[in-house]
């Protein structure tokens, strides 16, 4: 946990401390450190792999930045009245890929209150097994891991989507990825791998694979987050996923009924009474911390409300609290920014988010004209899915607002999928940086049907985000169109 005499918090120092494993040491105010001599400029593009080869492994990146990571790691030695852990669960230390990339470093930043390092970018996979082949998928994270410095994986136990898609196997995605780690042992402690247990869904075949043997073809099961289902699930990921520990176990949407995927309205005649409380899937993801099978614990859609129910809950239990929020957040998408935005700032309850879906299923790519999709697209393939954004179905501000962004977009010299990428870059709660005392964020989530369009939302993260100018063009925009990606 991460405080200063400035800051506000539910948290007293006492109750800070005692929500961490038995490991961990206070550490109090530094005393001043040593005149250090000057370090040589580093230029970050002449960091080389000793193999050329696009298919070199992890352990052949560069030694050749170590004055890298020392820079970087001296201002993290003078953060005062923190409580960090010495060691992580299962041996897994502090992971960085920071400095050994073949291009420029990506940047890491620590997420929210945990001592996950991740990298700008995060890696999203759920396309993979239903648009993409298992070779594809291993394609795709060689491109991003090996060669762009990615550190941050995201999947989930439902995954590939749509669960509607001919073929579909939820967990295929996790089991894409496990092969991938057992081709490349030498990157498992390089990478930051997250997953997620799914939320309340009735007659799901998700529950289904979590057992071994799997239950037979056509069996489904309702989806809760009660304690036996969200162990027994993580379970199942951990030996999809072919690793004794998930870095940050998320809950993919909560047990009770809450406005998502889309949605705007609380409604009360939707509730659920016999929701699973939040204490009950807390304590099980507690279990899971103190065996050391996940590091750490996230949430995702999930509403003010639910954020302050869960601290509340973590302090209670004796726990650390979330480290992150995956929410919707892109250009046509900002009802984040408000209540929830305060909940979750470092200065409250530090909670880093992991925005998905910033190009709205491919919408802000530019590549789908009025009403019209290119053949193969995901709009074309499953027109139903995220039909909030397909351009057969969306409504016309969805429409009026593409076409605004479009045009900024190239007025700057920008393609409207850099555009998007990049300004959810500026965001505070994805990096505010170098004004904050404490430097905790979150991380972009950008994923691709190709290695071409990866390596081109890679791109996005090279170089500045996007001026104050431009954003002040994206809010005008924005004030007209107010969350049009949404519906009630």
């Amino acid at each position: 946990q991460q405080f200063s005499d400035g800051g506000r918090s539910v948290f007293s120092k006492k109750a800070r401390c005692a929500m961490q494993p038995a490991s961990l040491s206070f550490v109090g105010p530094p005393s001043p450190l040593p005149a250090l001599p000057a370090l040589p400029a580093l230029p970050l593009r002449s960091l080389k792999a000793s193999s050329s080869s696009s298919g070199s492994s992890c352990s052949s990146w560069s030694s050749s930045s170590t004055l890298l990571g020392l820079a970087v790691a001296i201002p993290l030695s003078q953060r005062w009245a923190r409580c960090r852990a010495m060691r992580s669960p299962r041996g897994h230390k502090s992971r960085s890929l920071a400095s050994s990339v073949r291009r420029a470093a990506m940047a890491t930043r620590l997420l929210g209150s945990s001592d996950l390092s991740v990298t700008e970018a995060c890696l999203g996979t759920m396309t993979w097994g239903v648009q993409n082949t298992e070779e594809e998928a291993h394609a795709q994270m060689d491109l991003a891991i090996k060669e762009h410095g990615v550190n941050f994986i995201d999947t989930a136990e439902m995954y590939p989507v749509p669960s509607f898609a001919e073929g579909w196997v939820p967990g295929t995605t996790e089991e894409f990825i496990g092969s991938w780690l057992e081709k490349n042992p030498e990157c498992r402690s390089k990478v930051v791998l997250a997953s997620k247990v799914v939320g309340f869904w009735p007659n799901s075949r998700v529950p289904a694979r979590r057992s071994v043997p799997e239950a037979a073809d056509g069996v489904v099961f309702d989806c809760r987050l009660d304690a036996k289902s969200v162990k027994e699930a993580c379970e199942a990921s951990l030996r999809r996923l072919r690793t004794d520990c998930i870095d940050l176990y998320q809950i993919h949407w909560p047990d009770r009924s809450v406005p998502i995927f889309g949605q705007l309205q609380y409604k009360q005649k939707n509730e659920r009474r016999d929701s699973v409380p939040i204490e009950e899937t807390a304590a099980a993801l507690k279990e899971l911390l103190e065996a050391g099978k996940i590091r750490a614990y996230g949430l995702s859609n999930e509403t003010t409300f639910g954020v302050c129910q869960w601290a509340h809950a973590a302090e209670l239990l004796g726990m650390p609290p979330p480290a992150s929020i995956q929410n919707s957040h892109s250009l046509l998408v900002r009802n984040f920014e408000a209540d929830l935005a305060e909940a979750c700032a470092p200065s409250n309850l530090n909670i880093g988010l992991l925005p998905y879906s910033v190009l709205c299923g491919g919408l802000l790519t530019g590549k789908y004209g009025v009403d019209k999709a290119p053949p193969g697209a995901r709009f074309t393939r499953f027109p139903q899915f995220m039909s909030r954004w397909a351009p057969q179905s969306s409504n016309q501000k969805v429409k009026v607002a593409v076409e605004d962004y479009e045009r900024v977009a190239k007025q700057a010299g920008l393609t409207m999928a850099d555009l998007a990428i990049r300004w959810s870059r500026t965001r505070e709660y994805i990096a505010h940086g170098p004004k904050s005392t404490i430097r905790t964020e979150g991380s972009v989530i950008i994923g691709g049907t190709s290695c071409e369009q990866l390596a081109d939302n890679l791109k996005s993260f090279e170089g500045p985000a996007l001026s104050e100018d431009l954003q002040a063009e994206v809010d005008e925009i924005h004030s007209k169109s107010f969350n049009a990606g949404c519906g009630l």
